[in-house]
């Protein structure tokens, strides 16, 4: 007798469906990208914001609208140095009204990017310039050669921006002390510049012309955009490097 063998139905393992691995993938994605928002918001926090420059006042190094990247560990961590260029607060008076900030989507949009460190959209009410003056030097204008001294040293500037048929490093004369938590700042395109020099010959007044050290956000070190434009920004050591220390740093 002969028995008919029917073979086994053969079982296979079931796929993942679609739907969990579309979920899992979704899953990822969100980490990935919280993840990527929350190192950003970190990096523009303690290390690194974006600025783009509003006016001219810095020419010859920077130009209206270039992109910048400031080290924000300055002057929190690492000191400020003479010739380093700064981000810093309106001192008080220095800037007109800001423009008023965009609404809707656009704004929503703005704040999101500026959050991450991706926009600059806060650029125009920041000043930026270079530091000429630390607390306890003597700055004054001008040498008979036209220079600008730090406590009685001339400086050969060549990062700054004058009119040829000036020999004068700053618009008028002035000899001032800087206070301990100040500092004097000057835009390298000198007879166009808001800065330290012109609020004060404007007001007669010295401390209209002092930045608080407090108010540094940190020093520009590179410009990032556009890349036709690219390069680090330099503090020009040797332009300071006789100058003798000051005594209220």
């Amino acid at each position: 007798m002969t028995f008919d063998e029917t073979s086994p139905p053969t079982v296979r393992p079931g796929r993942p469906g679609s739907s969990s691995s579309t979920l899992k993938f979704v899953r990822d994605l969100l980490v990935i990208v919280i993840v990527a928002i929350l190192v950003s918001a970190l990096v523009k926090a303690f290390l690194v914001r974006a600025f783009f420059i509003p006016s001219e006042s810095m020419e010859g190094t920077l130009r209206v609208q270039d992109r910048i990247l400031v080290n924000e560990l300055v002057p929190a961590v690492i000191p400020i140095e003479h010739g380093d260029v700064v981000v810093f607060r309106d001192p008080g008076g220095w800037l007109d009204a800001p423009p008023p900030a965009a609404t809707g989507l656009t704004g929503m949009l703005d704040g999101a990017l500026a959050f991450v460190g991706l926009s600059a959209s806060d650029s125009e009410n920041h000043l930026i310039k270079r530091v000429i003056g630390l607390p306890g030097d003597t700055v004054v204008c001008c040498t008979a050669s036209g220079q600008l001294s730090v406590n009685g040293i001339s400086l050969d500037e060549p990062y700054i921006q004058v009119p040829s048929e000036n020999s004068l490093s700053a618009k008028a004369a002035f000899s001032v002390t800087v206070p301990t938590g100040s500092l004097w700042v000057m835009g390298d395109n000198r007879f166009n510049s808001a800065d330290s020099a012109y609020h004060y010959l404007k007001t007669d007044d010295p401390a209209t012309g002092f930045v608080a050290r407090d108010d540094v956000v940190g020093r520009a070190f590179v410009v990032s955009w556009p890349t036709q434009h690219w390069a680090w920004l330099d503090n020009f050591p040797a332009t300071f490097a006789g100058t003798p220390p000051s005594d209220a740093r």
